[in-house]
């Protein structure tokens, strides 16, 4: 079985590591047709899209899969609008590839050139959510790499017809040397059918999880293939008691109740002692769907909030419930965001400069918000089309890792008969 598990690896990353060469060739113009073609193939097949979604769905439901997991696994027609409009932003993106990022003279007379250039074969793990195939294969091939995509057998279903799809428009376009193989779609959905896939260093290049801890953890552990981590989101937000009170219950409603299964939605909130009304706050966030989990001081302040235990505040929801602590000072916040955080998104709510700057300067993670809601934490909202995910690591990418990000460099050095003495 190990065997077969190996030789199924090998000839899948083989051929994208082969397809991947022929991407190197195209133009923005030829990118675009093909991602147009994909664009007008979710929209005309909205209908058949869903029907197997809807078989991923009971299937999901059948498994008692979480409502957050329900969430994600959803396509309903407003999101295959959305992952539509996702396309008809990448194609609108300037086509990184090519883009001169130095250009000198050395003293000697060599001429460099350092442009970005494809990183080769993208691999993208993920869980439950099926838009994931369009916005990574569309990010992929605008960047000119080849990629392969292996999503849960929660998805199955939808994930099978959207990369059925992008091949269809890859081959109804007809590019010189492009194959389907760009986009490889594993159906073999098994655990360990994916380890075979974290030896072939010479074939892919770099590895993107997406999903939950075990997950990270896993990929991390077995592969030896560069891995760029897109770990779970502790999100957290300090309400100072110089916040704006008018913009603070729309604002942690937004980032908690908007949609609370994904990686930016809020789960620590952290509020200065001395903040006005605190009863009347937790009373309205109660009111707007939110459970409330808190110490004795926090129960005092709401009789129905449940009790918090220290592992709430070290864990991501990815549903209705909102981890509270009263702190004393934006000091004793951020000790908290540190102890709990897990690098994703944290935010401040406050009027006072100083005490913003300082929130700024000293935490350390992929993104820190200010007086506005944590949903904008996407790739989409940042202006980047889409993102194969939001990185919590430090090399390579930090935050959305969108259509620049899938690039590398190399430099062309280019001389006259010169030699090194």
């Amino acid at each position: 079985m190990a065997d077969e598990l190996t030789t199924y690896a090998k000839e899948l990353a083989s051929k994208a590591k082969l397809a991947s060469r022929a991407l190197k060739g195209l133009t923005t113009l030829q990118k675009n047709a093909v991602l147009l073609r994909v664009e007008e193939l979710l929209l005309t097949n909205e209908a058949a899209i869903i029907e197997k979604n809807q078989l991923d769905m009971k299937n999901g439901k059948e498994k008692g899969l979480s409502s957050a997991m329900m969430d994600r696994l959803l396509l309903d027609s407003k999101r295959i609008k959305g992952m539509a409009k996702s396309i008809e932003e990448i194609r609108n993106l300037p086509d990184p590839v090519g883009e001169v990022v130095r250009g000198t003279i050395l003293p000697n007379g060599l001429e460099l050139l350092t442009k970005r250039v494809p990183i080769g074969v993208v691999m993208t793990i993920f869980e439950s959510r099926p838009n994931v195939i369009i916005d990574i294969a569309s990010l992929s091939f605008k960047s000119g790499n080849a990629c392969i995509l292996r999503g849960g057998s929660e998805a199955f279903h939808s994930n099978l017809i959207l990369s059925s799809l992008f091949h269809q428009a890859i081959e109804e376009i007809k590019l010189p040397g492009v194959t389907k193989d760009v986009v490889t779609f594993v159906e073999n959905t098994e655990r360990a059918a994916m380890v075979p896939f974290f030896q072939l260093e010479n074939l892919i290049d770099v590895i993107v999880p997406r999903g939950g801890e075990a997950l990270i953890r896993f990929v991390s552990e077995n592969s030896k293939i560069p891995v760029i981590k897109h770990d779970k989101g502790v999100t957290n937000l300090y309400l100072s008691n110089h916040a704006n009170p008018e913009i603070v219950l729309p604002i942690l409603v937004n980032s908690k109740v908007q949609r609370p299964g994904v990686c930016n939605a809020l789960e620590n909130l952290f509020i200065h002692k001395d903040y006005p009304n605190l009863a009347g706050l937790l009373s309205n966030l109660e009111s707007s769907g939110i459970q409330i989990l808190g110490d004795t001081s926090i129960q005092k302040q709401l009789s129905t909030a449940k009790p918090a235990s220290e592992d709430d505040f070290y864990t991501e929801f990815l549903d209705i419930r909102l981890s509270v602590r009263i702190v004393g000072s934006v000091t004793e916040a951020m000790e908290n965001i540190r102890k709990y955080s897990s690098g994703h998104t944290e935010c401040i709510l406050s009027e006072d400069v100083s005490e913003i700057r300082k929130f700024q300067q000293e935490l350390d993670s992929a993104a820190i918000f200010v007086n506005c809601s944590t949903r904008f934490h996407d790739g989409g909202e940042y202006g980047l089309g889409a993102e194969v995910g939001i990185s919590t690591g430090k090399l390579h990418v930090r935050g959305p890792m969108g259509l620049i990000h899938l690039t590398t460099t190399t430099t062309y050095v280019t001389g006259g008969g010169q030699v090194r003495g």
